[in-house]
């Protein structure tokens, strides 16, 4: 589901306009002093009014599930709770929301048995799912990725859930602790030498026993976090408009420097997502490669969602830094 979900952003980010984000009156913040009326506009351009700071909220996708923990609202609905507990232990569920389907498909029903008053919503959902939303209550539409400013619009997301929900101040403590974090690291890597190294991070799959990959090019988060970090991105494979993933197979790995440090995640709760460790193997194509050779390949723990927020992001600089430094 979750490359599914990916396939399908691609091309309806693709037919969607972005418009300016941005509020038109400021949100009380989380001190419970004041709570006036909220009026937003959302990544496609939409108003959408509030009462007040909204306190029943719903999550279509991972990331603004990510969001919205970090900001200290616990949905009370999320798609695929499962697959949110398997990929992102990163940051956790802190309770246990309804599970409102699959990210592509949530169900309208179980939605309107919530009663929110608010649904967050990706803008991989087709438009037809969202006019259903809006039916049940106000929609705030989140653009998931930006291939060409991934971070940026990382902290726009942040920033206007928080403004949604009246977080404010939250949302700025999380942007100092990753900008605190991307220097921390960055430090590390420079005080070992490496800064510059050449880094190919990639995640991938099984199917029907073919071994697809998909590197994470410079437009991806993660490829946007590595070269704050000081680091150079070995791919030179084009990735999609939305989150900077490009496709390759296990022959297109023997374009990449000889010398590049490669890194993966995959995720022992889906079989199908670590060929490295499984059908690559012993494949002669992938044991011939030199950075194999060379034991520079490094599998970071589970659970660091590679599309996720500034959480997730922070594990993974831990994770990355650590690695590389061992």
């Amino acid at each position: 589901m979750r490359r599914l979900l990916l396939t399908a952003a691609t091309t309806t980010a693709a037919a969607l306009t972005l418009a300016a984000c941005g509020t038109t009156e400021p949100a009380a913040d989380s001190t419970g002093k004041t709570s006036g009326a909220i009026s937003l506009t959302d990544s496609t351009g939409a108003k959408v009014t509030l009462d007040g700071p909204a306190k029943k909220v719903v999550a279509t996708e991972w990331n603004e599930v990510e969001s919205l923990i970090t900001l200290g609202v616990d949905p009370v609905g999320v798609a695929d709770v499962k697959g949110y507990k398997t990929w992102d232990t990163a940051v956790p569920l802190k309770n246990e929301p309804k599970d409102i389907g699959t990210r592509g498909e949530p169900s309208m029903d179980t939605i309107a048995s919530l009663s929110p008053d608010l649904v967050v919503a990706s803008s991989d959902l087709p438009d037809a799912a969202v006019k259903q939303l809006r039916k049940i209550a106000p929609v705030l539409e989140i653009k998931s990725a930006d291939a060409s400013d991934q971070i940026g619009q990382m902290f726009t997301n942040l920033d206007l859930i928080a403004k949604a929900t009246g977080t404010t101040a939250k949302a700025k403590t999380a942007r100092k602790n990753f900008e605190a974090k991307v220097a921390e690291g960055k430090k590390a890597l420079a005080d070992a030498e490496l800064d510059g190294t050449g880094i190919a991070f990639a995640d991938g799959y099984v199917t029907s026993n073919q071994v697809s990959l998909r590197p994470y090019t410079d437009g991806s988060l993660i490829g946007s976090v590595n070269e704050q970090l000081g680091l150079k991105n070995a791919w030179k494979v084009k990735g999609d408009p939305a989150y900077g993933l490009g496709t390759t197979d296990v022959e297109g790995l023997t374009a990449l420097p000889k010398d590049v440090r490669f890194a993966y995640i995959g995720n022992d709760g889906d079989k199908s997502s670590n060929p490295f460790s499984g059908q690559l193997k012993k494949n002669a194509v992938w044991t011939s490669l030199p950075f194999v050779k060379a034991d520079k390949v490094h599998r970071l723990p589970d659970g660091i969602w590679m599309f996720g927020g500034p959480g997730s992001m922070e594990a993974y600089i831990d994770a990355l830094v650590g690695a590389l430094t061992k």
